[in-house]
This record gives C-alpha cells, sequence and structure tokens, in this order.
C-alpha cells in the first residue's frame, strides 16, 4: 500500500532533521521509501508567532496497518527530540500521514486521510510533485483538482 507522509521542522537545523526523519522512515520494517518531493519553505499554520518551517512529502510503500504505523512514525519524532507542547507550536519533527491510499479510518488517534491537508496549498503542492491524479478518497477529487479549487475559493 502507497502511504503520504508529509515532514516539516522549524527548529534546529531543520534541513537535517528532515534529511534525518527521511531516512529513519526508510528503514522501517515492512516499508520503503519511493519518492520523495523537493523540501520547500512555507509559513507556519495555525500559531504563526514561530519561524518559517520546511515540509517535504515521502511516498512510501508500506504493507503496515494505519496504526503501527503511526506508532512508528511517533516513534521516530520522539527519538528526534520532539516534545509535543502547544497545538501549531514550533517543533523539531513533525510527520504526518496525509493519505494511505484509499483508506478512510477515524478514531481518536488517526484520521485518513489527513483531516486538514486539503486546505494547505504547501501539503497539496509537494503531493502535487510525486502524483497529481492521486484521488483524496473523501472527496473523489485527484490531488490537482483540490489543489486548483483551494486556489479558486476552497473545496466545492
Amino acid at each position: 500500500m502507497k502511504a503520504y507522509l508529509c515532514l516539516g521542522s522549524n527548529l534546529g537545523d531543520s534541513k537535517a532533521l528532515m534529511l534525518e526523519a527521511a531516512e529513519q522512515i526508510s528503514r522501517l520494517e515492512d516499508s520503503s521509501v519511493i519518492r520523495a518531493s523537493s523540501i520547500i519553505e512555507t509559513e507556519p499554520y495555525g500559531k504563526t508567532d514561530q519561524p518559517v518551517f520546511l515540509n517535504q512529502v515521502l511516498e512510501l510503500e508500506t504493507s503496515l496497518d494505519p496504526l503501527t504505523l503511526l506508532r512508528m512514525l511517533l516513534d521516530i519524532e520522539t527519538r528526534m527530540g520532539r516534545i509535543r507542547t502547544v497545538k501549531w507550536g514550533a517543533r523539531t519533527i513533525d510527520i504526518d500521514i496525509l493519505l494511505m491510499e484509499d483508506t478512510i479510518y477515524m478514531d481518536d488517534e488517526l484520521c485518513l486521510p489527513h483531516p486538514d491537508f486539503h486546505r494547505r496549498y504547501f501539503a497539496l503542492e509537494l503531493l502535487m510533485e510525486l502524483d497529481p491524479e492521486l484521488l483524496h478518497p473523501v472527496f473523489n477529487k485527484s490531488i490537482s483538482e483540490l489543489y486548483h479549487e483551494l486556489r479558486n475559493g476552497g473545496i466545492q
């Protein structure tokens, strides 16, 4: 199954931290990184009085179920010094699962697809680099369509 992960960092040497996170993700059991988008600088989302972020999207081939993958990613964040404080605050590394193919999943730990990524230009822009025709399983629209709709005022 293909999973699309968004990496973000705005504390410390963000680029080195993101490369280290991608390296650790590439070593996950039953998983391999297929492609990586470019790394772009983005304004903070939510809590705006903080440094800009670097963001990247990875395409991962995995046989892991969503919760197992999430727990492994949270472990990487913790080992890399992430301390969960205020929502949308600064962080050394943040790894979100955006999509896992057509999986729709919701519980207290995880929502798939990620509940906000279709409202974030940077996530859609980076996903477009990897697979612009990838379908969002809830909206049944391609990443390209969602990106253009967001640019034109929001999801219809």
